[in-house]
């Protein structure tokens, strides 16, 4: 529910300059009680209460943690009396590294149903009309939230607790002020794809990197080399928001990414550049909307939000008539025709009329046009002709005064009224000497008294504060602009909307258009179809790429086992393949020649393991921690992509351990085996014939030649099998000392010989060699 235009906050909320935040905060408030998950949370930025219906969720809290990953709050608040795996849960969350939300615990009675419904109803839901009864008022709130469902109500109550006790954003006001909510929306993560954090790091996706600016060392970091800095050529503030929010939560929804990727083809034509410019130039006119609403339902507007609101209102005006003007078949242009309705004209038109913006920055204050309120005229008018008449009221004054008094004005202060200024005389020395008579001394200012004569006093009288009458009179007209504003404000809120996701998805093509990527087609079936996959961010720094196909499904398999030397490219690949699933989940065209990608519902990663004191476990304990998750979680629409599993430990029980993994996704069968590249430097996996053959299983190499002693790396995927991983010419290409590679060698030999390695306290006939010739 939107707020309507009876919407009364009038007397709630911060002051502008206090309120207003850089950062917006999310509070959010969980319950999970027999398998069903409720949630709830408060954004600052919107001041709007989110909502998701109950939700069927694992015990290992899947959704839970992807709702945390997407909206990263401040803090959360839940049940102290809580099921089992949501404090284990919360209990993990507060041990790990980084920064971390407040948990707060609150008695079970603040999340009973009755409780929280009740609290629901007496909250301070500023798009409710205040005449509504209890009883209509549930029947309003019913109409869009359903309040059968018992988690999300108990949820809502425990964050309005919260709010209340906290007084977020009413923190200087008085305690009968409550927390504004401007609206209640509905969000959902049920078509979501899940990606942990371990997954987002070893994909890139974000990084973060301190600032090299030593003005901004202390106040935090820039994006790095990611994805997301790759396709951020967002225009305004909330299309990176909105990309990044893509990013956090791509889905499986076919309808969304079609929609998605029709808009991105249609920029991606350069016959459409010039229409692709107009957009972009409307689109960084657009301003925070939600911020606007909120300063004027508080009546606090100033010069620089009128400003703000009638650029966005007439670079909307001119996206909305663009876009009439592009293919209506395409469903975002469609929407946005429909959704940028007349109201914008109107809101413009009224501003253009009534705002005075060139006299509103000169007195910085906002001030009204001629022809809009014929008081205002009449007393600006007598205002402008003061200057004269007050020149004629000082000339006869001075006919009345001492003769020693040279000359003298009549001045007129806002708040004081008109006054008779006189120079100060050499002989007026002191207080005593101030004294004139038939003058009223007022107040000394420098080298001039000022008096009020009879003839000031008729002045006030007469004319009376003509500057604070205009002021007040200009008030209210600015307050009866508002209103009529406030009363169209849902198309604002569709405005931003659909301006932010207009705003991604140039962006997402423009990346497109100039490094050649090309639009994948989705299914629902569980393919992956690659040919020349390219990975997006190697490729920017790498002079040249080798680029490399990847299928998987039917007849190729979609248990994929790589082997090839270090260095050869294993980890580049997976990552690769990781990319372009990824990128095509959120709607953009993929780095490739021809994609087909199947709606995967997670992406499991067993490649980077983020290591951490708090978290208190051994970097194999987490390498098995990741691998758990890929095998308890994933199905046969999901991805997983391992790197050098089991390295960590003896190579018999890493073996062994690989093996069984690999052993049980072969055993799921073709329907519910996930799409599985593994990477290895274990080739006694093969050797020993450790794996079974299956039409599910296919061994891969990255090719290699070796030209005398130098390694050759072609980085170029074939079938086959690596039979060596030539350390020893990767070490002597990484630099170590020549003697050293050698008795590495001379030991490796012994040592797949099975025979006792001889222990050699003396210098190698190379060392002696070696010393010789030095």
């Amino acid at each position: 529910m939107d707020p309507g235009a009876d919407s009364d906050l009038g007397s709630t909320g911060r002051a502008a300059g206090a309120g207003e935040k850089d950062t917006p905060e999310l509070y959010l408030s969980v319950l999970f009680h027999h398998g069903q998950l409720g949630l709830s949370y408060y954004d600052t930025e919107d001041y709007t209460v989110y909502y998701m219906p109950d939700t069927t969720d694992t015990c290992s809290l899947t959704l839970l943690d992807k709702a945390l990953q997407e909206l990263t709050p401040r803090a959360i608040v839940t049940s102290a009396k809580q099921d089992r795996s949501v404090a284990e849960f919360l209990r993990r969350l507060g041990d790990s590294a980084g920064d971390k939300p407040e948990v707060v615990l609150y008695p079970n009675t603040d999340f009973g149903f009755e409780v929280s419904k009740q609290r629901l109803l007496s909250a301070h839901l500023s798009f409710l009309p205040a005449s509504l009864t209890e009883t209509e008022r549930l029947s309003y709130l019913g109409s869009s939230l359903p309040l059968n469902c018992t988690q999300m109500v108990r949820s809502l109550g425990g964050l309005l607790k919260l709010l209340e006790r906290r007084r977020v954003g009413v923190e200087l006001e008085d305690s009968i002020v409550g927390v504004p909510v401007l609206a209640l929306r509905k969000f959902s993560l049920a078509d979501g794809v899940y990606l942990d954090k371990d997954t987002y790091s070893a994909l890139q996706v974000f990084k973060s990197e301190l600032h090299p600016s030593v003005y901004k060392l202390a106040s935090g970091v820039k994006e790095g080399l990611s994805l997301y800095g790759l396709l951020d050529r967002c225009r305004s503030p909330f299309g990176s928001r909105l990309l990044r929010r893509w990013l956090l939560h791509p889905t499986r929804s076919l309808g969304e990414l079609m929609k998605r990727q029709e808009v991105v083809q249609f920029f991606c034509s350069p016959r459409n550049n010039e229409v692709l410019n107009t957009l972009q130039d409307c689109l960084k006119n657009i301003r925070r909307i939600p911020m606007l609403i909120r300063r004027m339902t508080l009546s606090q507007t100033n010069v620089h939000d009128w400003q703000c609101l009638y650029k966005t209102v007439y670079s909307a005006v001119c996206i909305r008539d663009t876009v009439q003007a592009l293919p209506q078949s395409i469903l975002l242009f469609r929407e946005i025709s429909g959704a940028f309705s007349d109201d914008l004209h109107y809101i413009a038109s009224l501003i253009s009329k009534v705002v005075d913006f060139e006299a509103s920055l000169t007195e910085n204050r906002v001030t009204v046009k001629p022809n809009v309120d014929p008081a205002i005229d009449e007393k600006k008018r007598r205002m402008m002709g003061l200057s004269d008449f007050l020149t004629d009221v000082a000339r006869k004054e001075l006919e009345n005064l001492d003769p020693r008094i040279p000359s003298c004005s009549v001045i007129y202060i806002p708040l004081i009224g008109f006054l008779l200024s006189v120079p100060r005389l050499p002989s007026m020395a002191d207080k005593e000497d101030f004294v004139i008579q038939g003058l009223d001394f007022m107040f000394l200012s420098g080298d001039r008294l000022h008096y009020r004569s009879e003839r000031t006093k008729e002045l006030d009288s007469m004319l009376g504060d003509l500057h604070c009458d205009i002021r007040d009179l200009e008030t209210a007209v600015v307050t009866q602009l508002e209103a009529k504003v406030l009363e169209r404000t849902q198309c604002l809120y569709r405005v931003m909307e659909f301006s932010a996701q207009l705003d991604c998805l140039i962006a997402l093509a423009l990346v497109s258009r100039e490094y050649s990527f090309c639009r994948p087609t989705l299914t629902a079936a569980s393919v992956i179809h690659i040919r020349e996959g390219r990975h997006p961010l190697v490729e920017l720094c790498a002079p040249v790429f080798v680029p490399n196909p990847t299928v998987s499904a039917g007849a190729a398999g979609k248990v994929k086992l790589i082997t090839g030397p270090n260095s050869s490219g294993k980890s580049i690949y997976l990552k690769q393949v990781g990319l372009i699933v990824f990128m095509a989940l959120i709607g953009s065209n993929v780095p490739a020649a021809r994609a087909e990608v199947g709606l995967m519902d997670g992406i499991y990663t067993r490649m980077h393991s983020r290591e951490s004191v708090s978290l208190g476990l051994s970097t194999f304990m987490i390498d098995l921690n990741q691998m758990a998750s890929a095998l308890n979680d994933s199905t046969g629409s999901s991805l997983v992509l391992i790197d050098e599993f089991g390295k960590g430990t003896n190579t018999v029980d890493g073996v062994s351990l690989l093996a069984a993994c690999v052993r049980h996704w072969l055993r799921k069968g073709p329907q519910h085996c996930p799409h599985v590249l593994l990477s290895t430097n274990f080739h006694s996996l093969v050797q020993m014939g450790l794996l079974p053959q299956s039409p599910l299983l296919q061994y891969l190499t990255l090719e290699t030649a070796l030209d005398g002693e130098e390694l050759v790396f072609f980085y170029q995927l074939k079938e086959g099998v690596c039979q060596s991983s030539h350390a020893a010419n990767i070490a002597t290409l990484a630099g170590l000392p020549p003697p050293l590679v050698q008795r590495a060698v001379e030991v490796s030999e012994l040592y797949r010989a099975g025979k006792a390695i001889e222990r050699v306290d003396r210098p190698s006939s190379t060392e002696q060699a070696a010393s010789a010739a030095g």
